[in-house]
């Protein structure tokens, strides 16, 4: 079994929200990388990827340049060819273009290589659990109205969702006043029952993040998420040593060593994978493990339609973030019940592209 052939294609998704109804911009689109590789036996396995904005363009240069480097290669060793196209790229480039472009031939590897064994990804990784909890993300966002916040929480609530996400760091004239009232309205439309986490997107500085984050702990959040900038390791181990609720944090930083360093550091409670920044499976497997070294659990960022399988696989996978930002992109995807997911059973991802949506809104 060889790689013998592969295709890009660049789409721009609508950035639509599904879950609660009240996207933060309606006509705002998404550019997605998209990719498809087969061996010289018909096994096909999908990648996607995404950079944003007018680096797309270069970000699937990069796939295809990369991919290029793997035909006649066999997809079952995956650490095989890493090495091989570190090794032809050199030094200079192993950053984050380069880690963003192998995600999507790494992800690609892994669907040919389980398709391949006739098995879904998620018992080849190691089958864990068989469903994972999952929470609604994206729906509440901070550019929201406290009129439109609410009636969005109320809307995961009947949807079945018993895990959420909401933001703070709010826009404009805010305050630490402003700060917890709104934390303070969204769980009272979601009631004490739910899970709430909260999101900052590295907006805070550490002292802002200790002092808002003290007078919102009655608001009983899950976790904090990204309370500042994402590599102040020792920024963030101050504020996670000073709050009683956990810290998450871990989805801006580029590849593994990143990871080591903030576990070291006890910068984050709960460390948090982004699948196309950690530089696919391959590699998200590996923090996966450096954290339950550390006794820590690992929750995923975007792309749930992959990352159900890694947080089932894993023993230390606590819960899948539900952002369904790329479900336009497959035929069928995993979808919550109940405010589960439950995995797949086909071979590989479980994933086949939509050729009808790509065709819509290829760029």
């Amino acid at each position: 079994m060889k790689i013998a052939r592969l295709k890009t294609e660049i789409v721009n998704l609508p950035a639509d929200e599904p879950l609660g109804d009240s996207p933060e911009n309606p006509n705002a689109t998404r550019p997605i990388v998209i990719l498809e590789m087969a061996t010289d036996d018909g096994i096909e396995g999908i990648g996607v990827s995404f950079f944003g904005g007018p680096m797309t363009g270069a970000l699937r240069q990069a796939v295809d340049e990369l991919g290029a480097l793997t035909i006649g290669e066999d997809p079952s060793r995956p650490e095989r060819i890493a090495i091989k196209l570190r090794e032809a790229l050199g030094t200079s480039v192993l950053g984050g273009p380069f880690t963003l472009a192998y995600s999507a031939v790494d992800m690609a590897l892994w669907d040919m290589r389980a398709k391949a064994l006739g098995v879904p990804l998620w018992k080849l990784l190691g089958g864990a659990r068989d469903r994972v909890p999952t929470y609604a993300s994206g729906a509440l966002m901070r550019g929201l109205s406290d009129d439109q916040v609410v009636t969005s929480a109320r809307k995961l609530v009947e949807r079945g969702f018993r895990q959420m996400k909401t933001q703070l760091a709010l826009p404009g004239d805010t305050s630490p006043q402003r700060e917890v009232a709104r934390a303070r309205l969204v769980r009272e439309a979601v009631g004490p029952d739910i899970t709430l986490m909260c999101d900052i997107n590295q907006r805070w500085r550490p002292e802002q993040a200790i002092d808002i984050g003290r007078r919102v702990e009655d608001v009983n959040f899950f976790w904090l998420e990204d309370v500042t900038t994402a590599d102040d390791f020792a920024g963030l181990a101050r504020v996670t040593a000073a709050l009683k609720t956990p810290i998450a944090g871990g989805e801006y930083v580029y590849g593994i060593v990143p990871f080591r360093h903030m576990l070291e550091a006890r910068s984050v409670d709960i460390p948090m994978i982004d699948l196309v920044r950690v530089g696919g499976i391959t590699q998200w497997l590996k923090v996966a493990g450096m954290a339950e070294a550390f006794n820590l659990p690992v929750v995923s960022h975007l792309i749930p339609e992959v990352h159900v399988h890694l947080i089932a696989a894993v023993p230390n996978g606590l819960t899948v973030e539900y952002m369904p930002w790329l479900r336009r992109l497959f035929q069928t995807v995993p979808m919550p019940v109940n405010g589960e997911l439950v995995l797949p059973t086909a071979p590989g991802l479980g994933l086949a592209f939509d050729r009808d949506a790509i065709k819509k809104f290829k760029a």
